[in-house]
């Protein structure tokens, strides 16, 4: 395979970041004039902020306003390039990776490719199923769920109708949770106005979680006023619930249950992306990589892990620390410091993780945060969840834009985001077989 071209030979040392997420771009921008040449590599040309997929799948935001371009990001700065490629195998005795478009030599590599879904081996729940793992995910969701509730209008059997509208998400963490809840506030502010026709009283949205608590990361308290506030929003809830199959309308239930629907949302589970070419004492059995107290990938001197896909165990974290945006920034924040002490031969910092508390947001004032020192539920946890995402966008832009949605949605319970807009299709001249232009 030949070589990514274009790329300026290097006069410093490459460092290659494999996944603009939290982590990945964090370290990236931080790395900026440290006396390296940075290459960032992945499937999109663009950052997308993942708290916010729900909304999005709800037609509460659009898609842009929580996803940023990395080139606008890196315009101007010489030493940072950006190209769009999947990492597949590492070469780590040549020093090399290979890539969706070409080979791509390192002096340090940092793997930041996050989490991928996790369908446990189910063939027909990973078909049938909608997972919510990127914007197109998101996307797909909300068209799906609309064109439901088109196809529902001109449906005569009562059980089909009712297929159609009702919706199951499966999973009960904070994706899940948030998606529930916004879902329970379309069904009462929104979709009655839009479907007159349609009796909303047929909608059922369940919640289906594995485990016997939602948020499990979270208190108990959280866990259950979580569960008390969707169920004050109408949704089904049921804990030591899992979905055994799933055939496009039948979801099957542990317990003997089935309930029908076109609409279901997999949030269950996640699993680490696959790389191939680490040895394998570089793995723990759940397939994350395992990471030293530098970051620094076993058995390997010059490869790096962050974020999600890094399992740094530790006394106070044993089988690693919390999957989530805070432990990636951090460590890439401690990674970027300790390539400019690499640099300069001097000994490198351990990573400390500060946890600076969880958050989720079910409704409307209602919301359960969990600081250091402070737990709160409704109205000003809700409060602190709308200030820290909108922080964490990035782009001024980005900001307004989610500031201006959430303002307009949250005085008239209405938002004109509810497009069904797929990709147009046109003829191949070779075979005459549709092609989408998306």
């Amino acid at each position: 395979m030949k070589y990514i071209a274009n790329l300026p030979k290097a006069k410093y040392k490459r460092i290659v970041i494999a996944g603009g997420g939290f982590g990945g771009l964090k370290l990236a921008r931080l790395l900026n004039k440290s006396g390296y040449q940075v290459v960032v590599i992945d499937k999109n040309n663009y950052h997308q902020f993942q708290p916010l997929f729900y909304q999005v799948a709800t037609a509460g935001l659009e898609p842009s306003a929580i996803s940023f371009p990395f080139r606008k990001l890196f315009q101007n700065q010489e030493r940072m390039h950006f190209r769009i490629a999947e990492l597949l195998k590492i070469e780590s005795e040549k020093n090399e990776i290979t890539t969706s478009i070409g080979r791509l030599g390192y002096d340090f590599l940092v793997i930041a490719s996050g989490l991928t879904t996790n369908f446990f081996g189910n063939e027909n729940i990973r078909k049938y199923s909608m997972p919510m793992k990127s914007i197109s995910d998101a996307i797909l969701i909300r068209n799906t769920i609309l064109q439901n509730y088109e196809a529902a209008l001109d449906q005569t059997d009562p059980l089909k109708k009712e297929a159609h509208l009702n919706v199951v998400v499966v999973g009960g963490g904070p994706t899940g949770v948030e998606m529930a809840g916004a879902l329970a506030e379309m069904k009462k502010y929104i979709l009655p106005k839009d479907y007159p026709e349609l009796d909303f009283k047929l909608m059922n949205i369940f919640l289906f979680e594995g485990s016997s608590d939602l948020l499990n990361v979270m208190s108990d308290k959280s866990s259950a006023k979580a569960k008390e506030y969707l169920e004050k929003l109408g949704v089904i809830v049921k804990t030591n619930t899992f979905v055994t199959d799933y055939d496009g309308i039948h979801v099957q239930l542990n317990d003997g249950e089935k309930h029908s629907t076109y609409n279901l949302i997999w949030a269950a589970g996640v699993k680490p992306n696959t790389i191939e070419g680490l040895g394998a004492e570089a793995f723990e059995k759940g397939k994350r990589i395992l990471v030293d107290e530098f970051n620094q990938v076993a058995g390997y001197q010059n490869i790096f892990a962050i974020g999600d896909i890094a399992e740094m165990q530790m006394e106070n974290y044993p089988k690693g620390h919390p999957q989530v945006a805070s432990v990636a920034i951090q460590q890439a924040k401690n990674m970027a410091k300790n390539f400019v002490l690499i640099k300069e031969n001097k000994k490198k910092n351990v990573f400390k993780y500060i946890d600076k508390g969880s958050l989720a947001t079910i409704g409307r004032h209602l919301a359960v945060a969990e600081l250091p020192y402070i737990k709160m539920q409704g109205f000003f946890a809700w409060m602190l969840w709308l200030f820290v995402h909108i922080w964490m966008l990035i782009g001024v832009k980005n900001k307004i834009f989610v500031m201006m949605d959430w303002g307009w949605n949250y005085f008239f319970s209405d938002q004109a985001l509810r497009l069904l807009i797929r990709p147009a299709l046109k003829k191949d001249p070779e075979n005459s077989s549709n092609i989408s232009t998306d």
